[in-house]
């Protein structure tokens, strides 16, 4: 029985790919020739049946031999041979019954393999047909339809409901509605505001909104995850070429074996049946089929692999660099922490700095806005408003004269100012002070923070076997070691050119497997580079994503380990699959040359060893276990929920540590006040957080993680926060009684709110990267 038709399409070759039309009347054909014998032989008519199966045998022999003419024209003499063989052999020793199964057999089998190539591939022949075509340009008075090749970026595009999104743009409305699952591989539909970007490929699931286009077709996203998912196939895979390998020792052992047999018994029939059951189409089939069926489980995941080669390669990974910026971090600054200075809030500080600041393209102004905005902050309007390019922006806000900047007068800063500066250092954040009317009333710290997936996705990584993590990044080395110290990564390479990205990706190469990951222009050298390339290609560059063999097409690094388990776990399957199949084929050749199979019982045995071998290596396309778990919609709505209150509980952990700061030194009458500010906010927002985490969360995500002792750790810091916010409330009860914070209390009070900061700190990054991470 022949397999080749879905190993041929995987290489794309028109002459031996058969047409459908063929393989279809060849079923039909095949199967009446069986039937209609099979009623002669029952109304005892032994010539008319053995007619109809001689029919149904040379039915499949004449198109069995023009495969093998166009396999021997292509330098190849596979399976196609030993099928032409056994057709060949049961018409001479007048086996027909045989010949007319062997050719069911070749007409279903080419059925099944099409039917589970089909199945395999179906996320990436969807993700071809999603494509746009066209866009809706709108000019002075109309808006008319264009091909999408004429689209210029710049152009004004209106995006109706249902349609696809046709080129990279940003928003014009004020809002739209977006599915972008086809991008992400995420259910979830998500809003992009004015301004924000829109790419190309997602749906819009609202209303009509107007897009400005900031891409041609050819650069925006869709087209290129499109390209790659053109050259996404199974032909470069080196497991393919390992199966090609050993059926290049199998044809020759299958021949030498029936000729064998027809020597020492003198029988020809056995030398027949050796031929029907010798197919080595379980090692042939295994193969393609698990990798491909791989390449579509990547593709839900929001993976798009360029080629079965890369899925094959990344299985057998053991080195993993990574860039750092918009890889293992967020790629834009955030605030890490708004500093008040005395008898000042923070909460004010960041709403008059997002005020001046709302309209200001810089990117740290950015950040700062959006900050205050999460936080419900009501920004007012600014007035009289200059940017100095390099230092920051004057204006006038709620009357007050308020600039937000540079500040390069160290020497005038008050203490709690130094104290900013000192902090900066330690964590390496940017600093945009704030004075109003010329004085200096607070500071907004800003940096790159880590993805909240990063640490979750590193010790997936190595639970997979990826031995050596190292970053290489162009960034300073003192920031760049704090990362790897986080991450617990192998080794740091700091401030590195392309060039020297390039030459540390080779160096790596001459000991293992190495995979390079990265998101940027400069990026693209070494992920060519690179055994294989894997690019950030939700907000990477488009440079990085034709130079990458893979693309997370999402903006979670975590969906890497899951294209790394897939990989695996597609090679094992393929390697099981192969193994098991052929050692039944063995045993069957075998049996088959002691004559204990017949050619007829030897047709029907191959046909259920090639079945099971296919249905085998699909399971290539289900979830295995070391898969990222997959949450219910309700608790990923409950995991969504938790994780935008810890970013709006973000001016509580500052109050917290604002309050123990005015506690140092010689406190100020101002310091009880930002006590009792903290704990009101402790007591209206946060504790009700973690209550709220500790019914409603960790129970909701115990059967996922398996079982309540999964989230005894995270119940016992629910404790601590508990324990220390009742003593910081003692201590406050102490202070209205004695008129003030008394000398004797300021030790122990200071201690309760610097460590309440850092046992919440600790407390909510531990549960994004274990908890919220399980969420797309």
């Amino acid at each position: 029985m022949n397999r080749f038709l879905l190993v041929a399409r995987l290489r794309r070759s028109p002459a031996a790919i058969a047409s459908p039309r063929l393989e279809h009347g060849l079923l039909v054909v095949t199967t009446a020739a069986l039937a209609g014998g099979g009623v002669a032989h029952f109304l005892d008519a032994t010539g008319l049946a053995d007619l109809f199966w001689g029919l149904g045998t040379v039915s499949a022999f004449v198109p069995a031999v023009g495969w093998v003419l166009v396999a021997l024209r292509r330098g190849h003499a596979g399976v196609d041979l030993i099928a032409v063989l056994a057709l060949g052999g049961t018409l001479a020793v007048g086996e027909y019954l045989a010949g007319t199964l062997i050719a069911l057999m070749l007409a279903t089998g080419r059925t099944l393999e099409e039917a589970a190539q089909r199945r395999a591939s179906h996320d990436l022949h969807s993700l071809l047909a999603h494509a746009p075509r066209s866009a809706r340009r709108r000019t002075d008075d109309d808006v008319v339809g264009v091909p999408l090749g004429e689209v210029a970026a710049g152009d004004a595009l209106v995006v109706g409901p249902g349609e696809v999104v046709p080129v990279d743009g940003r928003v014009e409305s004020a809002e739209a509605v977006l599915d972008e699952s086809v991008l992400t591989g995420e259910p979830l539909q998500a809003t992009r505001h004015r301004g924000e970007v829109a790419r190309s490929g997602a749906v819009n699931a609202g209303g009509a909104f107007d897009l400005r286009a900031t891409a041609t077709e050819q650069d925006s996203t869709y087209a290129g995850i499109v390209r790659l998912a053109q050259q996404a196939g199974a032909e470069s895979a080196p497991v393919v070429r390992l199966a090609d390998r050993y059926a290049a020792w199998f044809l020759p052992l299958a021949l030498a074996t029936a000729a064998l047999a027809w020597l020492v018994s003198g029988s020809p029939v056995r030398a027949v049946a050796v031929l029907v059951v010798a197919t080595p189409c379980p090692l042939l089939l295994a193969a393609p089929v698990a990798v491909v069926s791989g390449l579509s489980r990547a593709s839900r995941r929001g993976v798009v692999v360029r080629d079965g080669g890369a899925l094959e390669n990344l299985g057998r990974a053991r080195t993993l660099l990574l860039d750092k910026t918009g890889t293992l971090t967020v790629g834009r600054p955030c605030v890490l922490d708004v500093v008040a200075a005395p008898g000042r809030v923070p909460a004010e500080v960041l709403r008059t700095a997002a005020s001046l600041d709302r309209f200001s393209p810089h990117v740290l102004a950015q950040a700062i806005v959006d900050t205050a905005r999460t936080r419900g902050l009501e920004l007012s309007e600014p007035t009289e408003v200059t940017e100095e390019p390099g230092r920051g922006a004057r204006g006038v806000v709620d009357g007050h004269r308020v600039f937000i900047g540079r500040d390069d007068d160290a020497q005038a800063r008050p203490a709690w100012a130094k104290a900013v500066d000192n902090r900066a250092l330690l964590d390496g954040a940017t600093v945009t002070w704030l004075a109003v009317d010329e004085h200096l009333t607070g500071a907004v710290l800003l940096r790159d923070p880590l993805r909240r997936d990063a640490p979750h996705a590193v010790r997936r990584l190595r639970d997979a076997g990826i031995g050596r993590l190292v970053m290489l990044t162009g960034d300073r080395a003192a920031t760049a070691q704090e990362v790897a110290a986080v991450l617990g990564l192998d080794g740091v390479r700091a401030e590195l050119a392309p060039a020297d990205k390039v030459a540390a990706v080779r160096d790596e190469r001459r000991h293992a497997v190495t995979v390079m990951v990265g998101d940027g222009v400069n990026d693209a050298p070494a992920l060519a580079a690179a055994d294989i390339g894997v690019a950030m290609g939700a907000r990477g560059s488009t440079a990085s994503s034709e130079a990458a063999d893979i693309v997370l097409t999402t903006d979670r690094v975590d969906r890497l380990a899951d294209a790394v388990v897939i990989a695996q776990r597609s090679r094992r399957i393929a390697v099981q699959s192969a193994l098991g199949g052929m050692l039944l084929s063995l045993a069957a050749m075998a049996a088959a040359a002691l004559g204990l199979i017949q050619p007829a019982v030897g047709a029907l045995l191959q046909e259920g060893i090639d079945v099971a071998v296919i249905l085998d290596a699909l399971r290539a396309l289900r979830a295995g276990r070391a898969e990222q778990v997959v949450l219910a919609p309700a608790t990923e709505a409950l995991v969504h929920r938790f994780a935008a209150e810890h970013d709006d509980l973000q001016d509580v952990l500052q109050a917290v540590r604002a309050a123990a700061d005015r506690l140092s030194g010689v406190p100020e009458p101002s310091a009880l006040a930002s006590v009792e500010e903290a704990h009101r906010l402790l007591t209206e927002r946060l504790l009700p957080h973690e209550y709220a985490e500790e019914h409603q969360l960790y129970p909701a995500l115990a059967p996922v993680l398996g079982g309540p002792e999964s989230t005894a750790t995270m119940s016992r810091a629910h404790t601590e926060i508990g324990r220390l916010s009742r003593r910081i409330a003692i201590h406050l009860q102490l202070a209205h009684a004695n008129g003030g914070l008394a000398s004797e209390q300021l030790d122990d009070l200071r201690s309760c709110l610097y460590g309440l900061n850092t046992v919440l700190r600790l407390h909510f990054a531990q549960e994004e990267e274990s908890y919220f991470s399980l969420a797309p």
